[in-house]
């Protein structure tokens, strides 16, 4: 059947079973959205207020469904405004497909108005970009867009189609699309046999859990080769969910802000089982003296992984949850219980802690996990609240936890809030903030509004940028330069005036009635929570030094009183 551009991109859209779509019309666009507008009873467009929230919200829909993401956004700014948001997507490896339209190819090259080469800008922080322009190439090329995005090591593609290429006419044939296979021609016998013979070997194995476990849905592999070998666990930030916080086995974050028994457990264990991760400088601090009396397996999908950032003794390159059952084929149940009778011995001595006596953010998110059972999405923005959240939610589930792990994206999580809000209406749903991320895209709360969904923003207020104050406090001799939000902005009432119930909370008993009334309400709710500006996230890892440098306020108490 004949079809128009707009038309056929709706039609491949629906082809992939795609359901909802956020995004913000302009003039480039309009063709795209006057077809969208005839096929609004098959996908539900998402209008939100920036398009930076739009980039957010198919990342954060794409994170807690599985799901590829989808954005729109017109030409010149519209489409530079979803850069940050698909470089997000990029760093933690989130399926991303953003449609833009551009000026009419006659008009492309001649810095015409609201032109640029989004697809030559985007080209370092997406898998692949594409420009259309010839209406016959289109539909194969939006279907290559979702087969590169969602396959493999997923991540965010760009297409970017012309107006006048939107307006024209071609045969469309509609196809049966096939999900994409995992990756297992890479997984290779002799590496699964080396694999679970340093396995066998170990007397001290400490799994170290990663995004790559979530993506690829290996989180019950995950559980089982923990048990079967007795190894204690711990995760990054992006590995969340995928073992069970809740689990005895669990001991917490790794890296600047891990529990101390996690980052000691790495400089003792003797294997560490890397699932999925690309050991990043903050997990890792120095690599040098990273996991020094360890060896090394690391599982990934990704063999540009393999020996970028740490030195590894062996290797699977795999869909992770492929490895594992080929692992757990062959892997016998161990007894290593000396080592964890050690590890929870560790957790007893060094567990988390925070001053009981004020309103802090610890305890806001330790009531929260209370109250919800853990049963709930949480989205973040970058910075203390984050950290907290990684620290006192325990996460039970996978795609439960939804954060800019790789970008450090402020204003990321309400954009992502409303994402999982639409991809999973039965899911309790809550967007954690500090007050200088939420002025970043504060503005999308009228989009959750506009929603007419439930949804709870927590902003831990605390007047401050807190995590870059805390540097300067310890590492800046307490040169307090541009960190300091003390003015007159107002969020009860900016929430009130976009249509969202707002709630001041100020000290402890406040937040318990609070967090049950936001987590009752059928609309959006912000709970504006005051706590102090001097609070610190700890543990910490100086940037560049050992794990087993990690230090807490106590710590520092004895330090001082030494000195």
């Amino acid at each position: 059947m004949q079809l128009t551009g707009a038309e056929i991109i709706i039609e491949c859209l629906l082809e992939q079973g795609v359901d909802t779509v956020f995004g913000y019309p302009g003039g480039a666009i309009l063709n795209v959205y006057d077809a969208l507008y005839k096929y609004s009873h098959k996908i539900r467009h998402v209008l939100t207020s920036h398009e930076q929230g739009a980039s957010h919200a198919a990342d954060g829909y794409a994170r807690a469904t599985g799901k590829v993401g989808v954005c729109l956004a017109t030409s010149g700014p519209g489409a530079t405004n979803l850069v940050t948001g698909i470089a997000t997507a990029q760093m933690d490896s989130v399926p991303v497909v953003a449609i833009t339209c551009n000026v009419g190819t006659a008009l492309l090259g001649k810095d015409s108005f609201q032109e640029v080469d989004i697809a030559g800008i985007v080209m370092p922080v997406t898998k692949h970009s594409y420009i259309v322009k010839d209406v016959t190439k289109l539909a194969d090329t939006i279907r290559k867009a979702f087969v590169i995005a969602g396959s493999g090591r997923p991540g965010p593609v760009l297409v970017d189609v012309p107006k006048d290429v939107t307006a024209a006419s071609c045969e469309y044939i509609q196809h049966k699309i096939t999900k994409p296979e995992p990756v297992t021609d890479t997984i290779r016998k002799e590496d699964v046999e080396q694999a679970v013979q340093m396995i066998s070997q170990s007397k001290k194995p400490f799994l170290f859990v990663g995004g790559g476990a979530v993506i690829s849905d290996a989180w019950q592999e995950v559980r089982e080769l923990a048990h079967r070998i007795q190894a204690p666990v711990c995760d990054s930030l992006m590995g969340k969910g995928a073992f069970s916080g809740e689990d005895d086995l669990y001991t917490g974050p790794v890296g600047m802000h891990g529990t101390k028994t996690s980052n000691y457990a790495m400089c003792e264990c003797d294997l560490l089982i890397a699932l999925g991760t690309r050991f990043s400088d903050r997990v890792t601090g120095n690599t040098q003296t990273f996991a020094p009396n360890a060896k090394i397996l690391q599982i990934d999908i990704d063999a540009a992984e393999i020996n970028k950032n740490v030195q590894v003794d062996a290797c699977v390159t795999g869909d992770l949850k492929m490895v594992l059952k080929q692992i757990l084929e062959k892997q016998e149940k161990m007894d290593h219980s000396q080592w964890v009778a050690h590890i929870m011995e560790m957790k007893e001595k060094y567990p988390l802690n925070y001053d009981h006596t004020q309103l802090t953010g610890p305890y806001v998110i330790q009531k929260l996990y209370e109250l919800t059972g853990g049963d709930a999405i949480i989205s973040t923005d970058v910075g203390q609240h984050q950290m907290w959240a990684a620290q006192y939610f325990k996460f039970k589930e996978p795609r439960t936890f939804l954060t800019s792990g790789g970008l450090g994206t402020m204003g990321y999580g309400l954009g992502a809030a409303i994402g999982a809000r639409m991809g999973c209406p039965d899911k309790t749903v809550v967007n954690i903030a500090g007050d200088g991320c939420f002025r970043m895209n504060m503005n999308e709360i009228a989009t959750a509004v506009r929603c007419k969904k439930p949804l709870v923003q927590i902003v831990l207020n605390n007047h401050v940028l807190g995590m870059v104050r805390q540097w300067q406090t310890l590492f800046y001799g307490q040169r307090y330069s541009q960190t300091i939000l003390d003015d007159a902005v107002d969020f009860v009432k900016l929430s009130e005036a976009m249509g969202a119930k707002a709630i001041r909370v100020t000290r402890t008993e406040e937040v318990e009635p609070a967090l049950k009334e936001a987590l009752s309400s059928k609309g959006t709710v912000v709970l504006d929570c005051w706590i102090d500006q001097n609070l610190s996230v700890y543990p910490m890892v100086p940037a560049g030094a050992s794990l087993d440098d990690v230090f807490d306020e106590e710590d520092m108490k004895e330090n001082e009183q030494s000195i």
